[in-house]
């Protein structure tokens, strides 16, 4: 599911089960290190705003709804050590208790192993063959889409130009302006971003 379709799909269960959206985190995170809060920033303010929502109440944190599991994680052990804010699967509905959500999250986590094998043979068995492997042109394509949303960028970032790499960062976070992969802006992202436009850094 991509973004957009598990929001549908989010706004859809709230309106069916009653439950009122204070807000949205937005999150892309993928490659290694996934499975590591400080690696999830959109996720652990989530949570710390979950916390402060629920302050003073029996439940102590409100909510944190998913459309499905695996977009949380497919590991088990980091599952596990979120378990101080309630988390509601869309997809497995509102009454999922914590211990049949880590029985969800250990199946998912063995469909990830599996798939991981799955593709390790079917490389091993190509290479094998013979078969030239991966797309030669994915780099320019990757360099297209920079420079791509470089451009749309342009606007913002020059009246910011002057001002350290840093400051630049936080005032596209206050802005809600998603960086490249998603998730908050870091200085060195906005350096990046500076020489990619031929602006000089401050």
């Amino acid at each position: 599911m991509g973004l957009e379709a598990q929001q549908t799909a989010i706004r859809l269960f709230c309106a069916q089960h009653g439950y009122v959206i204070e807000a949205e985190y937005r999150e892309v995170e993928t490659g290694k290190g996934a499975d590591a809060l400080e690696r999830r920033p959109e996720l652990a303010a989530a949570m710390k705003f979950a916390r402060k929502l629920g302050k003073g109440s029996k439940a102590r944190a409100a909510p944190v709804i998913i459309a499905k599991l695996d977009r949380l994680s497919r590991d088990v052990h980091f599952i596990s050590g979120l378990q101080r804010v309630p988390f509601i699967v869309a997809e497995l509905g509102p009454d999922v208790d914590p211990f049949m959500l880590h029985i969800h999250a250990a199946v998912a986590e063995k469909e990830r192993n599996r798939i991981a094998q799955r593709t390790k043979e079917a490389i091993a068995a190509a290479k094998a063959r013979g078969q030239r492997l991966g797309n030669p042109d994915i780099g320019n394509i990757r360099k297209a889409e920079a420079e791509e949303r470089a451009t749309h960028l342009r606007s913002i970032i020059e009246p910011l130009r002057r001002l350290p790499a840093k400051q630049i960062s936080a005032v596209l976070n206050e802005r809600k302006i998603s960086a490249p992969r998603g998730g908050q802006w870091q200085a060195t992202q906005v350096i990046r971003l500076l020489h990619r436009l031929d602006l000089s850094p401050a």
